[in-house]
């Protein structure tokens, strides 16, 4: 089937990325990867993504559903003892370090942060 024949019959919109940005998608191999671990069940991630979509902030058009995705999982992996909020919180700003310590158009890695040793 040619491409022009596929835009005919696939439904609107999906022949649009399935993510927006490149976090989304490690957001969603990490929790495919976790799963396949054992660290969660799938009824689990079920219900802890259920609850964030559903939190009143939740915006009505979705556009916020990777956010409440990745709220979920860090929810998920405190109340499994991987990693607590402060963990992640240390981490997300090590990360933020790295990038701003990293010069355009390099990589940034975790090891650019000027106060990890």
């Amino acid at each position: 089937m040619s491409r022009r024949e596929a835009e005919r019959v696939l439904p609107p919109g999906m022949d649009e990325p399935a993510f927006a940005e490149p976090w989304q998608a490690q957001a969603f191999a990490l929790t495919v990867a976790l799963h396949e671990k054992g660290l969660f069940s799938w009824g689990e991630w079920a219900e802890a993504l259920s609850a964030e979509v559903k939190a009143p902030e939740a915006a009505e058009d979705g556009s916020d559903y990777y956010r409440h995705w990745l709220r979920a999982l860090e929810k998920l992996l405190a109340a499994k003892g991987v990693a607590g909020k402060q963990d992640v919180d240390e981490l997300t700003v090590a990360w933020q370090r790295a990038a701003h310590a990293t010069p355009h158009g390099r990589p940034i890695l975790l090891e650019n942060d000027p106060e990890r040793g």
